[in-house]
């Protein structure tokens, strides 16, 4: 038997060695999932004797991704082979679109537009006609659907949604004409692609005989038809996930995939992997009460192969102060124990709790790192560094010339800029184009000359000379060609002379020291293959590298669903009252709020902490709120399930007009008009003054 198959336990052993057919292994938190995916792969490759090249890992995160292949390639005996491929579904997709989007009359140099990019040009597109965040979501809910904008228009219920059916037509002609993509394309356009040319599909089936998913619970609709397609030749797919831990609908996750997984890959082998090695017993069970009150799952229970550990404690405290008060002093207490910061961290389910976190351990003067702040690679002078790679690739990005022509300043203001970018507009061409035209003109005559001042268009016109001899540096050295970047840009030289020239000086030249490694990591890669390798960076990843590298240590605060995937020793999680966590409103969906409680339970190894508060400030109002239903549900305290409790009040038309209410974030209130919503009461409440028409689930008497 190979050295790394002696190590599994007998589950995991099972799924290592199970390798035709479909395959859903059904891992538990703290499982051991990553041990048991990569001895399977080194199994396939090492003692079955499956060459590399034909099998095809995939993952959510680069940081996943890069983990395993370490692992896999540190069992495997044979170093003279190439590596597998083992990356996330969007990197897949980018290696994918470069071998064939020339299928769809495309061209292969296409640059991968990131989030903060299709924010910027969606805003743009969009004026201020309909929020941008619905806008931004809506096109991404389409494009996920495969629908079309032709479709999006027709099947439009009201204004809004035509209007948001335009700007999604006018957003995918962008894309089309600045030869970009963007996230959500690096699934829909390889899906297309095969469905469009069933011989790719077959070829790329042929080439990938054994395919492995991690995180199979947070794939969507999308996800799920390429695999089809990648499976087309074959059903060897092995899929890794939990149903219990399925927490991103709203990114468009489907948890049907792995409740369905037998149904869809007929014959499908089911195994469990139930041993956890993370956290104590006490705190499983409590974890284990918790999700066994969801109806939608395949049932497992986590067994700890730890000892039964300390009993959860719970924080009560009167309001937000004091919570901080509570946690800042048993934080203190681990610290002076000799528990180091990075083993410690808070969870809330909403991002606005953090607040009152930030100001509690500023005044008790407890290191502490906020995850989710700025993105490295969304700050602004980043972003300007971006823009100016990105038209050295294409010089008829006008979407990038736009953000950087006068940066440094360069003497052309908005009202110049206005002008051209109207004029390219008007004559359907680039910016660059219509210079290069009116340089042939001569002197005297041409479409810019004519519109613009002469100061201008001689700063246009070195501007142009210079990008294209950084274009010559590029071709001679990639390595050196940073340094010509910044000695003819300035880039640095700029900032060094305005106050907040540190922190912007120092990220930039973080950021020139992460393209020279790329270089020296990647001699053969390019400069676009470095942009688009950049684009795929995670949220996660971004904070894990910065910490990393800056070397950041402090008790780590973070919402639910950023702490996926993390374990620390010593865990608090706060806000546990009704209408926070779970968070209770009309469209929410209390599995799902469920599954993340257990998502947070289970991050804890030795200690887990749950506070909750009688009344919290939020949104301006001060609520009086009651204890979470996951304090009773996971057996932890006697409260009686908040939603049960309602429920019995508002039944027989037990509400009337007159009668004193109490609601989670809105506080006390009395009830002016009860009618009848389906199966419950509609009240009209008074709050102190704000009326608010409210379900009579979502109150109780006082």
């Amino acid at each position: 038997m190979q050295d790394f198959l002696k190590d599994l336990n007998p589950s995991q052993y099972e799924a290592a060695t199970t390798i035709e057919g479909a395959l859903l292994i059904l891992a538990g938190a703290g499982s051991g999932k990553t041990k048991t995916i990569t001895a399977r792969l080194a199994y396939l490759i090492d003692t079955v004797g499956i060459p590399p090249s034909n099998t095809l890992t995939l993952t959510f995160t680069n940081k996943a991704a890069s983990e395993m292949q370490k692992r896999a390639l540190g069992m495997i005996k044979s170093t003279t082979m190439h590596p597998p491929l083992l990356c996330t579904f969007h990197k897949f997709g980018l290696l994918f679109l470069k071998f064939y989007i020339t299928h769809l009359g495309r061209k292969a140099n296409f640059i991968l537009a990131d989030s903060d990019d299709t924010k910027r040009i969606v805003k743009e597109l969009n004026g201020d006609l309909a929020p941008l965040a619905l806008v931004l979501s809506e096109i991404s809910r389409y494009k996920n659907s495969q629908i079309s904008p032709n479709d999006a228009l027709k099947n439009a219920h009201n204004d809004t949604y035509k209007h948001i059916a335009k700007v999604y037509g006018r957003y995918t002609e962008f894309l089309l004409q600045k030869n970009m993509v963007d996230f959500d394309d690096l699934l829909l356009l390889p899906l297309e692609i095969m469905q469009q040319n069933p011989e790719i599909a077959k070829e790329v089936s042929q080439k990938y005989q054994y395919i492995m998913v991690d995180e199979y619970q947070d794939t969507n609709p999308l996800q799920y038809l390429l695999l089809k397609c990648l499976c087309l030749t074959h059903q060897n797919l092995c899929v890794v996930g939990d149903d219990d831990q399925s927490i991103y609908s709203w990114r468009g996750a489907n948890i049907q995939n792995i409740l369905q997984f037998s149904e869809h890959f007929k014959g499908a082998k089911i195994i469990k992997l139930q041993e956890n090695y993370r956290s104590t017993h006490t705190i499983l069970e409590a974890a284990n009460k918790l999700i066994a009150h969801n109806k939608e799952r395949l049932g497992k229970e986590l067994k700890s192969t730890l000892s039964k550990g300390k009993k959860i404690e719970i924080l009560h405290a009167s309001d937000e102060q004091e919570e901080v008060q509570k946690i800042v002093k048993n934080i203190q207490k681990l610290l002076d124990s000799g528990v180091s910061p990075k083993d410690i961290a808070i969870l809330f389910r909403l991002n606005a709790l953090s607040r009152s976190l930030e100001e509690g351990f500023n005044r008790a003067g407890i290191p502490y790192i906020l995850v989710g702040a700025i993105r490295f690679y969304e700050r602004s002078e980043i972003k300007d560094v971006l823009s100016y790679f990105r038209l050295l690739i294409n010089l008829d990005d006008d979407f990038s010339l736009m953000r950087i022509i006068n940066k440094p300043k360069r003497g052309i203001g908005k009202t110049t800029l206005d002008k051209i970018a109207q004029l390219a507009q008007k004559h359907e061409t680039s910016i660059y184009s219509l210079f290069v035209e009116d340089s042939a003109q001569g002197e005297l005559s041409g479409i810019l000359k004519g519109a613009i001042s002469k100061k201008a268009y001689d700063s246009i016109k070195e501007f142009f000379s210079i990008i294209l001899s950084l274009q010559e540096d590029l071709k001679q050295s990639s390595l050196h060609f940073i340094d010509a970047f910044e000695q003819k840009i300035g880039l640095c030289e700029a900032f060094n002379q305005s106050n907040e020239a540190i922190d912007r000086v120092s990220n930039i030249e973080e950021f020139y020291g992460v393209y020279k490694e790329f270089i020296k990591q990647n001699p053969l890669m390019e400069l676009e293959d470095f942009l688009n390798e950049l684009a795929l960076r995670s949220d996660q990843e971004d904070v894990e590298m910065r910490k990393e590298s800056k070397g950041v240590e402090g008790v780590s605060c973070m919402s639910v669903h950023s702490s996926k995937g993390l374990e620390f020793d010593y865990l608090f999680i706060i806000g546990l009252e009704e209408g926070f966590f779970p968070l209770v409103r009309e469209d929410s969906n209390i599995e799902e709020e469920r599954r993340l409680g257990y998502v947070a339970f289970t991050r804890a190894k030795k200690e887990l902490f749950l506070s909750y508060v009688d009344s919290r400030f939020y949104r301006g109002n001060r609520a009086s709120l009651l204890p979470s239903r996951f304090l009773g549900e996971s057996g932890v305290s006697e409260f009686r399930r908040f939603k049960e409790k309602a429920k019995e009040e508002s039944s027989a038309d037990s509400f009337k007009r007159g009668d004193c209410v109490m609601h989670k974030i809105f506080g006390a209130g009395r009830i002016l008009e009860v009618s009848k919503s389906g199966k419950e009461l509609k009240l009209k409440i008074n709050f102190g003054g704000l009326v608010r028409e409210i379900l009579s689930g979502y109150v109780t008497k006082v």
